[in-house]
């Protein structure tokens, strides 16, 4: 029970900081400042359903997307811990950029929930975490970890005004970057795995 805990929090963690919720959160407050407050919630609860329906199929499908195309897990690795890093590097500089004219329907799943939410890094990233799981209950901690994650971003947006009260919209542009770091860091390890094991197993 407490490997199977242990192995939530540390799944959930490296999910959570994968969605760039504060970068997300930023877009959502500039997408929707013209928004009434109940229509604000309603966008950040299709955030979180569409965030959901689309890392699922990214976390369940990674096995069967490798084999249709003949890709190895270790060189998707370095492939998309690349693309992670480069995300993360645009967060830290924040560069990262969203359309501003969007009707309450549509920004939601673009380009809430993608790209901004689920870019191709973290699809990437998602592809190869649920790849390397073989065991079945770690298959299900991780998706109770990615649901909770994708929740709890949903939780930050629905409450997103009064997060902009109390430490400004400043305070959530640093969280941004410091959330860029923790990206970049994880792409290392993706991008070491991939090398280390494509070196011991050419």
């Amino acid at each position: 029970m407490n490997e199977m805990f242990s192995y939530f929090i540390s799944i959930y963690i490296k999910f959570f900081f994968l969605l760039t919720p504060f970068f997300v959160l930023s877009m959502f407050l500039s997408l929707t400042k013209e928004m009434p407050l109940p229509s604000r919630h309603r966008t950040a609860m299709r955030v979180a359903m569409a965030i959901i329906a689309i890392t699922f199929v990214l976390y369940f499908f990674g096995n069967t997307i490798f084999k249709i195309f003949d890709i190895t897990v270790d060189s998707f690795r370095v492939g998309a811990g690349c693309l992670l890093f480069l995300s993360a590097v645009a967060l830290v500089h924040d560069k990262g950029a969203a359309p501003s004219s969007h009707r309450e329907g549509d920004l939601a799943v673009v380009p809430l929930a993608i790209p901004i939410a689920v870019g191709p890094g973290t699809t990437g990233a998602l592809l190869v975490m649920g790849a390397e799981i073989s065991h079945t209950w770690q298959k299900a901690t991780g998706c109770a970890a990615l649901l909770m994650a994708a929740l709890t971003v949903g939780g930050l947006l629905w409450v997103g005004t009064a997060i902009e009260k109390w430490i400004g919209r400043q305070g959530i542009l640093i969280l941004s970057k410091l959330t860029g770091l923790m990206i970049s860091a994880l792409a290392a390890r993706i991008v070491f795995t991939g090398v280390r094991n494509l070196l011991l197993n050419p």
